[in-house]
C-alpha cells in the first residue's frame, strides 16, 4: 500500500508539474484529477476503518469520502487563495489597449482583494448564468464565474463532509460519554469547534458573493485565507486522531463528565515551586519507560502551568489596554522574552540547564523536543509582534510572523503529549491542550484578520485578545490528574 501511495504521489506531481509549464488537453487534467482523487482515498486503508471488524467497507467508504470532500474543499479554498494572488500581481502591469487603459487589469478593492482597502472597482457578481454584457469588465467577469464555480464544489463538498464525518463519529465515538471522556472524542469535539468557524466565515463570504451584485464593496479574500487557515488547522487534529484509538474501544480507563469539568473548576494556584533535587531524587530517569509520576512531578508541572498562565494572562490584559489607547502598553510582547525563559529552564528540570541530562541528549525525547520548539516559537512571537508595534519593522509583512506561528503553535498543541503509564491519567492532565490549542489558533487567524481586513472595525482584534486571556485563565486553573 505505501508503495502503491508513493508512486500516485510521484506520478500526480510529475503531471501537475508538467500542466502547469504548458497547455494540454482535457485527458491530461482527467488524468490529473483521477490520480489525486486516487491518492487521497486511498488513505482510507490506513485509518482505522481497517482495524474494524464489523462493517468495515462502509466505514472505509465513508472514510474515503470524507477526506476526499475534506481535500476538495480545502484545497479549493488553497487554490481560490493562488488565484487571487495572482490576479493581483497582474494587475500591477498596466493595461495599455481597451475600455480598461485608465485602470488596471484587477482592482484591489473587488471581491478578492489583496490590497489595503483603497480602491474603486465595481464587480457584479450576479447568478451562475454570468454574462459579459454585464457591467463588470471582462476580468470581473471570469473572477465572478471562478467564484461560482468554487461555491457549488466547496458547498457540495461541505455537504458530504459533514455527512460522512457525523457517521463516522458514531461509530468511532458511541454515545456523548465517549465525546468527553477520551481523548478521540474530545479531538472530534474541537475538530467540530472548527468547522463550525469555518462554515461562519463560508457563510460570510456567501453573503459576500450575493451582496456584489448590489454595488457592494466586499472584502471576499481576506476570509477565505482565514477559511484556509482554520481548515489547516483541522488537519493539526486529524493528524492528532489517526494515532488514538478510538472512544468506543476505550472502556475500562475512561473519564467521567464530571472528572473532565474537575479539571476546569478554578483552585488557587501554586505559588511555591518543589526543588529540584527533590524532583530528580524522586523522579523516574528521564530516558527509562515511565512507570508511575510522583507527587513532586505533579507539583512541578502545576507550578508551571500557573505562572505560564499569569505571563499570557499579563499579556493579555496588556494588549486590552493599548486597543484602550494607552500607546505604552504597545510593549506587550516583551513579556513573552518573560515566558520563554521560564519555560527554557523548568519545562525539562531533569534536563538542561537543571537537570543531569544533556542538551543534545534530552533532544532524543519527543515531548522535549515539542517543548524547546514552543520555546524558540515564542522568542519568535516576542521580538516580531514587538518591533511591529514599536514602528521598527513594517506591518507587511512581518505583522504576519506573530499571527502565522500563533496559528501553528496552536496546532502543534493540538498533536502534542506526553507519555505516561496510565491512558485516563494522560487524557485528564492534558483535556486543557485542546482548548488552548483552538485559542492560539483563533489567537492567529483573528489578528491576521485584523490586519488584512482594517474596515472590520476593532471586532477581530478584540476576538483574538480575549482569546488571549482565556490562554491565560485556562492555564491558571490547570490541574494534574
Amino acid at each position: 500500500t505505501a508503495l502503491v501511495r508513493i508512486a500516485l504521489g510521484l506520478a500526480v506531481g510529475c503531471l501537475a508539474l508538467r500542466l502547469s509549464r504548458r497547455e494540454a488537453g482535457l485527458l491530461a487534467w482527467h488524468a490529473l484529477s483521477a490520480g489525486a482523487l486516487a491518492l487521497v482515498a486511498t488513505s482510507a486503508v490506513l485509518s482505522h476503518a481497517v482495524a474494524r471488524v464489523d462493517d468495515r467497507l462502509m466505514l472505509l467508504l465513508l472514510d474515503a469520502a470524507h477526506q476526499v470532500t475534506a481535500t476538495v474543499w480545502i484545497g479549493g479554498l488553497a487554490h481560490l487563495t493562488v488565484y487571487a494572488g495572482f490576479r493581483a500581481r497582474e494587475g500591477q502591469r498596466p493595461r495599455s489597449v481597451g475600455a480598461g487603459a485608465a485602470r488596471t487589469a484587477w482592482d484591489v478593492d473587488g471581491l478578492l482583494e489583496t490590497g489595503d482597502g483603497s480602491g474603486t472597482s465595481r464587480h457584479a457578481v450576479r447568478d451562475r448564468n454570468v454574462s459579459r454584457d454585464s457591467s463588470c469588465d471582462d476580468v470581473g467577469v471570469d473572477d465572478a464565474v471562478v467564484i461560482h464555480r468554487f461555491s457549488h464544489l466547496a458547498f457540495a463538498s461541505v455537504v458530504m463532509l459533514i455527512v460522512a464525518g457525523l457517521l463516522l463519529t458514531w461509530q468511532y465515538v458511541g454515545d456523548w460519554a465517549g465525546l468527553v471522556g477520551t481523548a478521540y472524542g474530545v479531538m472530534v469535539l474541537s475538530k467540530g469547534i472548527l468547522l463550525a468557524a469555518i462554515l461562519g466565515l463560508a457563510g460570510l463570504n456567501f453573503r459576500t458573493v450575493r451582496r456584489a451584485c448590489a454595488g457592494g464593496r466586499p472584502r471576499l479574500l481576506r476570509r477565505v485565507e482565514v477559511e484556509l487557515g482554520l481548515g489547516i488547522t483541522v488537519l493539526f487534529a486529524s493528524a492528532s486522531l489517526t494515532s488514538l484509538p478510538p472512544a468506543v474501544d476505550v472502556t475500562t480507563d475512561r473519564a467521567t463528565p464530571a472528572e473532565v469539568i474537575e479539571r476546569f473548576r478554578p483552585t488557587p494556584p501554586r505559588l511555591t515551586s518543589p526543588r529540584v533535587a527533590d524532583l530528580v531524587a524522586e523522579a523516574e530517569p528521564l530516558l527509562a519507560p515511565v512507570t508511575r509520576r510522583e507527587a513532586v512531578e505533579r507539583a512541578w508541572s502545576e507550578y508551571n502551568h500557573h505562572w505560564a498562565g499569569f505571563f499570557v494572562l499579563a499579556m493579555g490584559l496588556l494588549a486590552a489596554v493599548e486597543r484602550l489607547g494607552v500607546r505604552a502598553a504597545r510593549h506587550w510582547p516583551l513579556v513573552f522574552l518573560g515566558l520563554a525563559g521560564f519555560l527554557l529552564v523548568r519545562s525539562d528540570p531533569r534536563t538542561w540547564p537543571l537537570g543531569p541530562t544533556g542538551f543534545w541528549e534530552s533532544l532524543a525525547l519527543p515531548d522535549v523536543l515539542q517543548h524547546r520548539a514552543f520555546v524558540m516559537l515564542i522568542v519568535a512571537f516576542a521580538v516580531f509582534e514587538w518591533m511591529v508595534r514599536s514602528g521598527r519593522l513594517p506591518v507587511r509583512p512581518w505583522g504576519y510572523v506573530f499571527p502565522l506561528l500563533c496559528a501553528f503553535g496552536g496546532g502543534l498543541l493540538l498533536t502534542h503529549a506526553h507519555a505516561m503509564f496510565d491512558v485516563k491519567k494522560e487524557f485528564l492532565t492534558e483535556v486543557t491542550h485542546a482548548p488552548i490549542g483552538l485559542l492560539g489558533a483563533f489567537v492567529g487567524w483573528g489578528r491576521w484578520l485584523e490586519l488584512r481586513l482594517p474596515d472590520a472595525g476593532r471586532a477581530p482584534g478584540w476576538f483574538w485578545t480575549v482569546c488571549l486571556i482565556a490562554v491565560g485563565l485556562i492555564l491558571i486553573v490547570y490541574r494534574e490528574a
